[in-house]
């Protein structure tokens, strides 16, 4: 038993430990602070980036849960938009799983991040537009669906792209790329 406790803690990883853990806690505490989609938006999709080069798909697509949770707790998504949560995490893993495929697929790194970064943005955004545009229209007013399903339209493709620049600044100082 001893020999299996001494094996798992020479395997973790104290580095991608930390910046897990630093990620996630900023993705968590972030959208009881800022109320503005426009800013924590940006900010949010670049943790999901930073996350997946930083630490690894899955623990990206862990830190793609997380916001939306903290987002409904802390007021910035209204409480009747309860039920358009579970799409907001696909859409997140959306998301992060066409950056890290068209990067991985692609020969030249930066040519495949952007096309990642915007082909995954407009697939996040189609998802959730369609979706919640859905969802929405089977259980609020018609008045409030619609501007729920503006809230998950352009704002949603431009948060993306944005947090993708950002980002690609921190990674570029990082010296990952």
């Amino acid at each position: 038993m001893s020999i299996l406790k001494e094996q798992a803690l020479t395997e973790v990883n104290t580095k991608a430990l930390t910046s897990f853990l630093a990620l996630a806690g900023v993705a968590t505490v972030l959208p009881f602070f800022i109320h503005v989609q426009l800013l924590t938006g940006p900010i949010i999709n670049a943790i999901f980036v930073l996350a997946l080069f930083l630490v690894g798909i899955r623990s990206a697509l862990v830190i793609c849960l997380i916001p939306s949770l903290m987002a409904l707790s802390g007021g910035l998504l209204p409480a009747i938009l309860a039920p358009v949560t579970p799409f907001i995490m696909i859409g997140n893993a959306i998301f992060v799983l066409v950056i890290d495929w068209f990067y991985n697929k692609a020969k030249d790194s930066n040519q495949g991040y952007w096309l990642g970064v915007i082909l995954g943005a407009a697939l996040k955004f189609a998802f959730l537009f369609l979706s919640v545009s859905f969802i929405t229209r089977l259980l609020i007013k018609q008045e409030l669906a619609v501007k729920v399903a503006q809230m998950m339209s352009w704002p949603q493709f431009a948060t993306a792209v944005m947090g993708g620049l950002i980002a690609w600044i921190i990674l570029k100082r990082l010296k990952r790329f």
